[in-house]
């Protein structure tokens, strides 16, 4: 079969004002760090309101359900309505759901209202969060694509990455530091974080026009030119979802540890990977590789990392283990956005970051279904899955210039 080529990037005018992007980076780190926030107090929340445990993961797995089917509407809509417009919707609605959503939990644990009343309204204002949370990420790499050469894509989009895996950090990090003086101030304050980013964002984003070009209705969710970036997008966030959501039940029934202990080692487990990422996004800017030399690294890389796991037979191991494993998928993340962007004409970019992301977000809601039920036949046995995946991506034939 003749590959289908990549459009041409739109050259760059020589004339054109440089895009700073910092103010995208930070309005994107405080989404992130407001989302891993709640995260990381759903669980003592739940307990308190007699929630089951089940209702506390589907108020999680509402959000990347919904990320997964409105990625690839707003990163078309971002094609047909500007980039400005649309990215300020989709942080605007973040910022009033995520509100919304904390409001509901500080006056539930004032009240104590029936579990169920408590579940309903936690669905509806996360599910709301997520939905408008799919925005921030296709149109962020829209903008990218929109205002650098192909060549410059992956750092810039390493440099996305690298503010969503510092979001990843601070966010529980702060929360913890904050949850000694109860439960209900950590969330107020972190309610303030998405408001700070749209402030942020309203006052330094240019104005845009839709791109020039066919209608993006055209770009199918199938087209064959985004089937290796959104199928690589897929598999590393399945393996990472998979590893986070086991990785606490590994450490009591592989390593022996208590509850309390195997907590600990988890969540160090969980912080490696966020540094890993940090560091792996950043040297991404410096290594200036194709975005298929840094797949096929990051694959087997992140391929060493989950093998590991199942022989690790201390807390350090398991965590040096999933420094590697995230370390590989630091090379992974900003390639597959970038090698998207570069397939497709200036016209279809939201679409293809959409379309990437709606691959993620499958990553993420099948990773800790197929991850617990594995987990059944052996503790070991997610991770050498997630191994097994990642070595057949490195091992994905090169057809096409990417």
């Amino acid at each position: 079969m003749t590959p289908i080529p990549a459009a041409p990037a739109t050259p760059i005018p020589q004339t054109a004002p440089a895009f700073d992007f910092r103010p995208l980076l930070i309005a994107y780190m405080t989404c992130t760090m407001a989302m891993m926030g709640f995260v990381s107090v759903i669980g003592p929340i739940a307990r308190l309101l007699h929630l089951a445990a089940w209702q506390a993961g589907a108020v999680i797995t509402v959000g990347g359900v919904l990320w997964m089917l409105l990625a690839r509407t707003w990163g078309a809509a971002s094609d047909r309505l500007g980039r400005r417009r649309v990215l300020l919707a989709g942080v605007g609605g973040f910022a009033v759901s995520y509100c919304a959503m904390c409001a509901v939990a500080i006056v539930s644990l004032y009240l104590l209202p029936a579990a169920n009343l408590f579940f309903a309204g936690l669905v509806l204002t996360r599910g709301a969060v997520g939905a408008f949370f799919a925005a921030i990420p296709s149109v962020s790499q829209a903008l990218v694509a929109d205002h650098l050469p192909a060549e410059r894509r992956a750092a810039a989009m390493a440099s996305l990455g690298a503010a969503n895996a510092i979001g990843l950090v601070l966010g529980p990090a702060v929360v913890a530091a904050l949850t000694p003086l109860g439960l209900s101030l950590p969330l107020a304050l972190i309610a303030v974080l998405p408001l700070l980013g749209l402030a942020l964002l309203w006052k330094a984003l240019p104005d845009s026009r839709p791109a020039h070009g066919t209608a993006t209705a055209g770009l199918r969710l199938a087209d064959p030119r985004l089937r290796r970036p959104m199928a690589v997008a897929f598999v590393g966030m399945f393996c990472v979802s998979m590893a986070q959501i086991t990785v606490g039940f590994f450490a009591i029934d592989q390593l022996g540890l208590a509850p309390e202990a195997a907590a600990r080692t988890a969540g160090l487990a969980l912080a490696m990977v966020g540094v890993a990422l940090i560091v792996a996004q950043l040297a991404v800017r410096r290594l200036g590789w194709s975005t298929r030399r840094l797949i096929r690294a990051g694959a087997l890389i992140g391929a060493a990392g989950f093998g590991a796991v199942p022989f690790a037979s201390s807390g350090v191991m398991l965590e040096a283990a999933f420094f590697v494993a995230a370390a590989g998928m630091g090379w992974m993340f900003p390639a597959f956005a970038a090698m998207a962007s570069n397939a497709v004409a200036a016209h279809e970019q939201g679409a293809a970051a959409g379309s990437v992301g709606a691959a993620q977000g499958l990553g993420i809601v099948l990773g800790p279904l197929v991850g617990t039920l594995l987990y059944e036949a052996g503790p070991g046995v997610p991770y050498a899955l997630a191994a097994l995946l990642l070595v057949l991506v490195a091992a994905w034939p090169a057809r096409i210039r990417a």
